[in-house]
């Protein structure tokens, strides 16, 4: 069977420009593969339940005994990798059905803190 002799050129031009789609699909038209999307999904939540949780931490560290006090103690601390370590001991940061502190709401918690007057 002898094919066509334009077959072999159009065949090379599909392949190129399927080659050529995939490239400015992946590249300007926002296609991504299930995985970076998942992670990407994965980190949104993340950042909700900071977002979310982060004001509760702060109310809870608030409404302690002696609050206005630990807070001009908690404002004496110049690291803040010291400050979240310490929301992290108090237990302010503990999400709800978890039994340890989550680290990234201790942050956020004591950013919000050092930032009040």
């Amino acid at each position: 069977m002898k094919a066509h002799p334009g077959c072999k050129p159009a065949a090379w031009g599909a392949v190129a420009g399927a080659i050529a789609i995939m490239i400015l699909g992946f590249s300007w038209f926002g296609w991504m593969l299930g995985s970076t999307a998942e992670k990407m999904a994965d980190q949104r939540a993340e950042n909700a339940i900071v977002v979310a949780l982060t004001p509760i931490c702060v109310e809870k560290f608030q409404h302690q005994a002696g609050a206005v006090e630990k807070l001009a103690e908690f404002k004496k601390i110049s690291s803040s990798w010291d400050r979240r370590s310490l929301i992290e001991k108090g237990g302010w940061a503990i999400t709800p059905g978890s039994e340890a502190s989550n680290s990234a709401v201790a942050a956020a918690c004591a950013e919000k803190l050092g930032s009040q007057t």
